[in-house]
């Protein structure tokens, strides 16, 4: 019957279970072995099908990779279509490399691939690479994406600065600190200013001044090499002919000078009269960085034309004397709304 069946079942395994039990440790070491085998097995095969190095490991404050290449995305893009760069880091010099670069030009990528090649040598793996030495590191703390956490309440920025805190708070002088745009989910004074006072703390605090990684799109920050010595610009090299961009995912060093902005919205297909209109609205912002609001109405109904004769009337010369660097979002609303009220009286 199907009680005889199931207790015969039952006996059954539980013999199974006890003979089992008497080998169990020699089981696990024998489990633990397999594994292991596994994985170097799994490294080695991978460095040898892919031309991967061995890289030298020490005791010292510098990363020095010579024509690193990112392990995962170059498999994506085809053999020989990766774009392999150096990577140069000490906290005597270089400590911090400050890179700059339109949008999708790589600077992500390059991040991440510094990341994952020291983590790659510090766990006994050959990295894609032509040589590389890297000190040892006890921590990598990244800082990279965009995300928010509804569950707690808690906005796209607040996450940004909640991680910053927490990598400012633990890392070491052993480090490697990754970060990428910090202070672009809120406004753009403010997070110029939280991303230079990031910067300036990691480099001059004496107990932390670790490797770092730090890719941004506010320009400013590329002149704080002038000052702090062992800050370093690099930019990532794009090639513009006739307003046509091609990435060359080269890094130079220096800064970039623009950030592609609106090449980028085009190749994404943005519709054409909305890339004509923000053409009209960057070159004028450029001209005229003070008075943001004043330039978007002013254009509003009328198409871009070079000025040839100026008229400056009251509102203009009121801009023109407002310190907008020096005011807080709260104040520069409530100087907006005295503006406009002014400017309706007057009419």
């Amino acid at each position: 019957s199907n009680s005889k069946i199931e207790e015969l079942e039952k006996r059954l395994f539980e013999k199974i279970c006890s003979d089992i039990s008497i080998h169990l440790e020699a089981l696990l070491k024998t489990s633990y072995a397999i594994s292991l085998m596994d994985v170097f097995y799994s490294l080695s095969r991978i460095a040898s099908e892919r031309n991967y190095i061995k890289p030298i490991l020490n005791n010292s404050d510098t990363i020095d990779i010579k024509s690193g290449r990112h392990p995962v995305i170059e498999q994506i893009v085809g053999p020989g279509e990766f774009v392999p760069n150096d990577t140069n880091l000490s906290r005597r010099f270089n400590q911090i490399l400050l890179l700059t670069g339109p949008n999708m030009s790589g600077k992500s990528t390059y991040l991440r691939q510094v990341g994952i090649l020291t983590l790659m040598a510090q766990i006994g793996s050959f990295i894609p690479a032509e040589s590389a030495t890297i000190g040892i590191v006890d921590r990598i703390f990244t800082r990279v994406g965009l995300q928010d956490d509804l569950t707690k309440g808690q906005s796209t920025f607040m996450v940004e600065m909640l991680e910053t805190a927490s990598i400012l708070n633990q890392a070491t002088e052993k480090s490697l600190i990754i970060l990428d745009e910090i202070g672009r989910g809120t406004s753009t004074y403010d997070g110029l200013a939280i991303a230079q006072a990031v910067t300036e703390f990691i480099h001059e605090e004496k107990t932390l001044g670790c490797k770092t990684l730090f890719a941004t799109h506010y320009h400013e920050m590329t002149e704080l090499s002038e000052r702090l010595d062992r800050i370093t610009n690099l930019h990532v090299s794009v090639s513009d002919i006739n307003g046509e961009i091609v990435f060359l995912r080269q890094l130079l060093p220096g800064g970039a000078d623009k950030s592609y902005g609106v090449h980028v919205a085009k190749l994404a297909g943005l519709p054409p009269k909305i890339v004509g209109r923000a053409w009209e609205i960057l070159a004028m912002l450029e001209n005229n960085k003070s008075s943001i609001a004043s330039t978007l109405n002013e254009s509003a109904n009328k198409p871009f034309q070079t000025q040839m004769f100026t008229y400056r009337n009251w509102l203009e010369e009121e801009l023109a004397n407002t310190d907008i660097d020096a005011m807080t979002p709260l104040e520069a609303l409530i100087k907006l709304q005295s503006l406009k009220d002014q400017n309706k009286n007057s009419n």
